[in-house]
């Protein structure tokens, strides 16, 4: 099985780090073995935002992420704003309103996310750029 590191972000403000070997876009849970105390925890995707797929745990805070890169072959360019204000740039090719979901590559391939899982739930909206 393949290990993922990434950043959970809660609907709540909670954020959680670590790795997961089972994440799947069509089921409800999975696992989590945090970063900071090697627990694994049951994480249920509809108390979720997003999960960040990173090159690095600890990232770069100093970083500011540019929004106006153009990717070519990533799909299409789109901007999903979050019941709680926030706001991202990037990619995708599998949007669809129907879905619980769909995976996204960031506007910046400087960035330290590798792809997004978006929760549709947790969107106010999708909008194609």
């Amino acid at each position: 099985m393949m290990q993922h590191k990434i950043v959970a972000r809660f609907l709540d403000g909670r954020v959680l780090k670590g790795v997961t070997f089972n994440f799947r876009p069509e089921r409800r849970t999975f696992h989590l073995q945090l970063d900071e105390s090697g627990e694994q925890v049951e994480v249920n995707v509809d108390e979720l935002k997003s999960v960040f797929f990173v090159k690095d745990l600890t990232g770069n805070k100093e970083y500011t992420e540019r929004q106006d890169v153009e990717r070519r072959g990533y799909g299409r360019r789109l901007e999903v704003k979050f019941v709680d204000g926030e706001s991202i740039v990037g990619y995708t090719q599998g949007y669809s309103p129907d879905r619980p979901g769909f995976f996204m590559a960031p506007a910046d391939p400087d960035s330290n996310n590798d792809r997004i899982y978006v929760v549709r739930e947790s969107t106010e909206a999708v909008n194609l750029l």
